[in-house]
């Protein structure tokens, strides 16, 4: 076999094994999206809302999606507790984090129930906030919120930072149309093999 034959079967090994790896994880992920873990655990420590957009102070309409499904399983008694993650951007008023918990306390949520953890710009540091402070407290497992494609990673993510987490996604406040959703798997199977490359 020439060299240049032997170049070419190993990029196309490489292209191969790279298509695998996109399908299974493909498939791990859609798998992961359409599985509430809220129906098969009764109860967590705590439940934890991943931030996202807010327009000085108003939660944006995926923030609110997410809120809400927190809210209805503290309403449920799934948990004593809602953590709320996420920092602010430059030239913000407020935080994610914060937004989210003005949120909730207007929606009836007790004030001492709701806790802000305004720390992180990535999914990974905000965790790692909310696993310092589950750690402090002796907390261990948590309702983990966010959107359904996020599942595999968020819960690969909690659990490299020390959290027993358990995906119950909300379907309220992912992309509606099917191209759109389409895009947010395909975003989430790139970004779970970095994570699992990189480490971040």
């Amino acid at each position: 076999m020439t060299r240049r034959r032997k170049a070419f079967v190993f990029v196309l090994l490489l292209a191969l094994a790279f298509v695998a790896v996109l399908g299974v994880t493909a498939i791990a992920v859609w798998r992961a999206a359409h599985t509430d873990d809220a129906s098969t655990t009764t109860d967590t420590d705590v439940i934890i809302v991943l931030g996202a957009a807010q327009y000085q102070g108003e939660p944006s309409p995926v923030f609110i999606g997410r809120l809400e499904h927190a809210k209805l399983l503290f309403d449920d008694g799934r948990a004593p507790m809602i953590v709320v993650l996420g920092a602010g951007q430059p030239g913000d008023r407020t935080t994610e984090a914060a937004s989210g918990r003005e949120y909730l306390i207007a929606q009836g949520v007790p004030e001492a129930s709701v806790v802000a953890q305004p720390e992180g710009t990535t999914t990974l540091e905000s965790l790692e906030a909310a696993a310092s402070f589950m750690r402090e407290r002796d907390l261990t497992s948590a309702f983990l919120v966010s959107d359904p494609w996020h599942n595999l990673r968020l819960k690969r993510m909690a659990a490299d930072v020390g959290i027993d987490g358990y995906a119950s996604a909300t379907w309220q406040s992912a992309a509606v149309s099917h191209e759109t959703r389409g895009e947010g798997y395909f975003r989430e199977v790139l970004a779970y093999i970095y994570y699992r490359l990189g480490g971040r």
